[in-house]
């Protein structure tokens, strides 16, 4: 640049050889001077701005304040030149900052250059977006960079900048990205061929899917199969590949992505997942003498046994990650040791038994001890969530003596937690006080009130601890140095329960009012003023000493601290009464016990991480804190917190055959229904979302699935675009159904999507068998199964959302023929016994009935034969000589489902040709399968008519 410029070059060339600071603050002065007076003069053509800009670019650099050349950087910005352009935006980005007045003037400008088919101009315009991001800035151009990376006419490298810029822009403005409405179209991307793009919009939808959940819901499966085609069928460019490893980074986000949602029901997806975290376990199994090839595998190996820790702790494949975490925390590489303590800490927390952890205690100790404080935080991190009933005083006793030794940086997480787990897994309340007054004694700075506030509590509402309590508590007072929150307890502990130790050797009213009071001189306004708390309780207990008292009392009178003063005072009139006075009595009276409330140190706890650590989907501590952390409310627990004054502060914080029994002897058939489990397997978006899409809509969409509700195979959705066909077999309930995506068009549908919606997955699953592929090529179709299982009654139908790229971006959402009648079997039954049962079940609620216009035939008579098609397509038989009128029909049949077992219905049809009116009664041992039936029966012959 500075090449193609003299004047810049000489410049650069002038301050470089400036011997001294002066001579260069001289010669910068002047060059400013000049410049001034040229900007002032005017008529400057393009190059000399470029160039004087360039200069004030170089001295701001340098350090120096720069109040010149604003308006001539925004000029350079319009410029049609490449170099003066880059030269504006180069000053945009350094000189102004995101509130600066000038950058309204520039919006217009930036969003001429995202505009234009440049992408030179484009990746200009987004670099100085992400490098302002200013408020306004991000209203006005969001949009504009949207477009860019979705747009099929931009160029890899500058759908990667839009991307990135986008991520950049909902960092700091994220009210500003409509990020739920932008959601199917940036996961599309997801199946660019660019790796690079896929890379970086894989960046922003992390981003995005953490605070939009549901929105991005789709990504799951999208990432999965990536996953699956990077790893299994290696499909990526050789530029890609990093000492042998495909994609890393990329494997690492979509590893990552996985882990921000709940584990999939979808059994395709977990055989997907299963299959890609297996042969990433396998291919490192051996470490390679090649230390990048090593770093890469272990970045996508640890992240992918996160991800198999998240979908099932107890699966086959954590039992061999905990084989090579072990392996891990022993390694001479520090990365490989810090990486194996963080992962093997959320398999304690997620884990049911610690027993494999357990074997490996005294490494993860040794790791206390680490020359990297990096390894000794994630030690004592896996060493608090390890710790249980069994192993508590081993690692509580050990974290305390590495207390003393620890960096300061450690010792207010590390008194927190020993704090939490001393309280959690204490085996008695002496052993408690014990630990948490060595705590105080040894890392006393760094102790927080709510530690002593905790101690306070408890001791407090123990009876059998108060005595015991209190002569501990005077022993660590003999120490020769004490810091205040022991000096605190202390006063708290003997003002309340001294008087339990009083007649003890060595403990009497004298000693522990000069133990106590020899500590006072070294403590603060608030701690003296919980001492004179402790003395006014001693003068109502301890009248041997009362004069005593009485003088520090009248001594603190005269302070200048005015709480200090105000007690000495109050105090003073309270002791100085006669001693038959009742009032120092009631004043005086015991503390009664603290009501319930949660500890404050989880609360400390998780303030302390939450706004370092990024946002994980676990927590450090255990599986039972990480189920709790999903609760919304929590278990209250002991206690409340005392203030720093004394006084107390808070607030109380079915087997088949049973079910064929009920049926009145309507089943004929001698088995019995299955009374198995419910089986899990449903669409991961059945299960992520309740809102259903919304459907297209049209007239022969409504004809088409009409047509499929009582029939096996055809056309379920077709446009210019797209035909999606059907064809369906069923089996008691069980069905199978293959669903054709076939392509019209003369280009591929890229980025295909296809998702299963089910309203009730509890009731009806529908899965695909194996993830659909992402492209469709021209003129051909492709065909994919669903396997489907009716577990109890089902009202509403699954609905089928495809979304492609065909130019643009492209959804269809559309009802899948599954009624509840596709689980029928068809029963026979003479007349006697049909009226039978018809009478057994009875009337209403087990009767739904509804009387609706039909459609007559081309000769004005009934259209029978149609009658009858629509009946048997809905699974029922049709019972002959039952019904004395030849134009009625009567059916019966039996629902399977796996849960609920058989349930039997049965239906006359009672059409009346005169007033083109039917009648249509559905009768079952089960109310929501009679209205069902009547619904779906009635929506054909209904809409024939229409």
């Amino acid at each position: 640049m500075a090449a193609n410029m003299r004047g810049l070059t000489q410049f650069i060339a002038d301050i470089r050889g400036a011997r001294v600071r002066e001579l260069e603050e001289k010669r910068i002065n002047k060059e400013m001077a000049n410049i001034r007076k040229k900007f002032k003069d005017g008529n400057l053509d393009g190059y000399q701005k470029k160039k004087y800009v360039a200069k004030i670019i170089f001295t701001y650099i340098l350090g120096y304040k720069v109040d010149v050349g604003h308006m001539e950087a925004v000029n350079l910005i319009s410029s049609s030149k490449y170099s003066e352009k880059q030269i504006g935006y180069l000053a945009v980005t350094l000189l102004m900052h995101e509130n600066s007045d000038f950058l309204r003037l520039v919006v217009n400008s930036i969003r001429k250059d995202l505009d234009e088919n440049n992408e030179i101009n484009n990746c200009l315009a987004l670099h100085a977006i992400a490098n302002v991001g200013s408020s306004e800035m991000a209203e006005a151009l969001a949009e504009d960079v949207h477009r860019l990376l979705i747009s099929p006419t931009s160029m890899s490298f500058v759908k990667k900048k839009a991307a990135l810029t986008l991520l950049r822009l909902y960092r700091k403005h994220p009210d500003v990205i409509p990020a739920a409405e932008w959601a199917s179209r940036l996961v599309s991307i997801m199946d660019d061929p660019d790796l690079g793009v896929v890379i970086c919009v894989t960046s922003l939808i992390m981003t995005l899917a953490q605070d939009h959940l549901d929105a991005y819901a789709v990504c799951y499966t999208k990432a999965a199969d990536r996953l699956h085609r990077l790893v299994i069928d290696h499909e990526y460019a050789a530029t890609y590949a990093y000492y042998k490893v495909p994609s890393p980074w990329l494997q690492v986000k979509l590893l990552r992505l996985l882990q921000y949602y709940p584990p999939s029901d979808d059994a395709t997806i977990r055989s997907v997942l299963h299959e890609v975290l297996q042969t990433i376990m396998n291919n490192s199994a051996e470490p390679s003498r090649n230390v990048q090839h090593n770093n890469a595998q272990h970045a996508v190996l640890f992240e992918a046994i996160s991800l198999a820790i998240h979908l099932d702790s107890n699966s086959p494949l954590v039992g061999t990650a905990a084989v090579l975490l072990a392996r891990f925390i022993s390694s001479k590489e520090t990365n490989v040791r810090y990486l194996g303590l963080d992962t093997m800490a959320h398999l304690a927390a997620r884990a049911d038994s610690l027993d494999p952890l357990k074997k490996h205690q005294g490494t993860i100790i040794l790791s206390l001890r680490d020359k990297d404080i990096s390894v000794r935080r994630r030690a004592l991190d896996l060493l608090y969530s390890m710790c249980d009933v069994d192993n508590s005083e081993l690692i509580v006793g050990e974290l305390l003596r590495y207390l003393k030794v620890a960096d300061y940086a450690l010792r207010e997480e590390m008194v927190l937690k020993i704090a939490i787990l001393t309280e959690k897994y204490a085996s008695s309340y002496k052993w408690y006080v014990d630990m948490i007054l060595q705590l105080i004694s040894a890392a006393g700075d760094h102790v927080g009130d709510e530690v002593w506030y905790r101690v306070v509590q408890i001791i407090t509402n123990t009876e059998d601890l108060q005595e015991y309590a209190a002569k501990v508590v005077f022993e660590h007072l003999k120490a020769p140095s004490t810091h205040e929150s022991l000096v605190k307890v202390g006063g708290y502990v003997l003002g309340e329960y001294g008087h339990l130790i009083a007649n003890e050797p060595g403990y009497s009213p004298v000693d522990q009012f000069q133990l106590l009071h020899s500590k006072s001189q070294f403590c603060v306004a608030s701690t003296r003023s919980l001492l004179l708390s402790t003395y006014i309780k001693w003068v109502n207990v301890f009248p041997e000493i009362k004069l005593q008292l009485i003088n520090i009392f009248e001594r603190y009178r005269h302070v200048l601290d005015v709480e200090l003063q105000q007690r000495a005072c109050e105090f003073y009139a309270l002791a100085s009464r006669s001693d038959d006075d009742e009032m120092l009595q009631n004043v005086c009276e015991e503390m009664p016990p603290f009501p319930p409330r949660v500890s404050a140190l989880l609360g400390r706890l998780d303030r302390k991480h939450g706004d370092t650590e990024d946002k994980r989907t676990w927590i450090h501590g255990g599986k039972e804190l990480n189920l709790e952390r999903q609760m919304t409310k929590r278990k209250p627990t002991l206690g409340t917190e005392p203030n720093g004054n004394g006084t107390a502060v808070g607030t109380s914080g079915t087997d088949a055959q049973s079910v064929m029994a009920s049926l009145a002897g309507l089943v004929v058939s001698p088995t019995a229904g299955s009374a198995e489990a419910p089986s899990k397997d449903v669409d991961l978006a059945a299960s992520s979302s309740s809102k259903l899409p919304r459907l297209t809509i049209g007239p022969s969409v409504d004809k088409w699935f009409n047509k499929l509700t009582y029939s096996t195979e055809g056309v379920l959705y077709e446009d210019v675009q797209i035909q999606i066909g059907i064809k369906s077999r069923y089996q008691g309930h069980l069905g199978q159904l293959a669903i054709y995506f076939g392509n019209k068009a003369s280009a591929p549908l890229t980025s295909f999507t296809a998702t299963i919606h089910a309203a009730d997955s509890e009731a009806l699953s529908v899965i695909f068998t194996k993830i659909p592929p992402s492209t469709i090529a021209p003129r051909t179709q492709s065909q994919q199964l669903l396997q489907v299982e009716c577990k109890k009654v089902f009202t509403s139908f699954p609905v089928l959302t495809v979304s492609f790229l065909a130019g643009a971006h492209q959804s269809i959402s559309i009802r899948l023929p599954i009624g509840v009648t596709k689980f029928f079997e068809q029963v026979k039954l003479g007349q006697a016994d049909f009226f039978e049962r018809w009478k057994l079940i009875g009337g209403a609620p087990r009767e739904a009935q509804s009387v609706f216009p039909i459609a007559l035939d081309s000769a004005a008579q009934l259209d029978l034969p149609r009658h009858r098609q629509v009946i048997s397509g809905h699974r029922l038989e049709i019972l002959e000589d039952v019904d004395p009128n030849p134009s009625n029909i009567v059916g019966a049949g039996v629902l399977h489902t796996s849960v609920d077992g058989k349930v039997g219905c049965l239906l006359r049809l009672e059409p009346n040709r005169e007033a083109k009116l039917c009648r249509l009664t559905v009768r079952s041992t089960s109310e929501d399968v009679a209205a069902e039936v009547r619904k779906l029966v009635e929506l054909v012959l209904k809409a024939d008519s229409s």
